[in-house]
């Protein structure tokens, strides 16, 4: 037996060895991405950002979130205030860290209106499972607060049910005051359509059942 384990081990170290040089390849060619807003929800980021996966869930201390816009001029998109974090001791921001690859880059920069000045890229640190991942994550730019419409709201409540954010989080979510908007929003429908596409897809999956 102790003859067989030997003769087992430097295909073993072998094995280890590609494996880790893989998993170092495949970190060089992504970067880990911390949503707490819209971008909670899959259908949402995936919009444009095809290559993003689940990595985990995690928790921003010592942050609080909130909605406002830049320079206080209201986002077409959704019209009312947006999500943005800023420094609160004491308090937490939960949030979905995403593995995406760098080829997405440029596409979420876009979305977050980084060329406009509107956001601006930051690495933060957050903690999972009592791990600390460094994460790129957006923060707003002259911020003026102001409430979010219902639609935007129903996103990010949905993104957070999706991935099983801490349940008194969610809670606080729900109860966030809005605007009361109850014009179209088209991003919103486009992100229905996602989901009910991804549904139809996994029930038709053989694979699924």
């Amino acid at each position: 037996r102790d003859h067989l384990i030997g003769q087992s081990e430097p295909a073993f170290y072998w094995l280890t060895a590609l494996i880790h040089e893989k998993s170092e390849s495949r970190n060089q060619h992504t970067f880990l991405y911390f949503a707490y807003g819209s971008n909670l929800l899959k259908e949402r980021l995936q919009l444009r950002n095809p290559s993003a996966t689940v990595h985990c869930v995690a928790r921003l201390k010592d942050y609080r979130l909130v909605f406002g816009n830049h320079k206080g001029l209201a986002s077409d998109r959704w019209h009312g205030g947006v999500a943005t974090i800023e420094q609160s001791p004491g308090d937490e921001v939960w949030g979905v860290v995403w593995r995406m690859n760098m080829s997405d880059l440029e596409s979420l920069d876009s979305q977050e209106n980084v060329m406009l000045g509107a956001y601006s890229p930051v690495e933060l640190s957050v903690r999972m499972s009592g791990q600390d991942l460094h994460c790129r994550t957006y923060i707003m730019n002259s911020c003026v607060y102001a409430p979010p419409s219902p639609q935007y709201l129903k996103v990010i409540v949905m993104g957070a049910e999706q991935n099983g954010l801490p349940t008194d989080y969610q809670e606080k979510l729900r109860a966030i005051q809005t605007n009361m908007y109850e014009g179209p929003l088209p991003v919103l429908a486009e992100v229905e359509r996602a989901g009910r596409r991804a549904a139809e897809r996994e029930r038709s999956d053989p694979l699924c059942h």
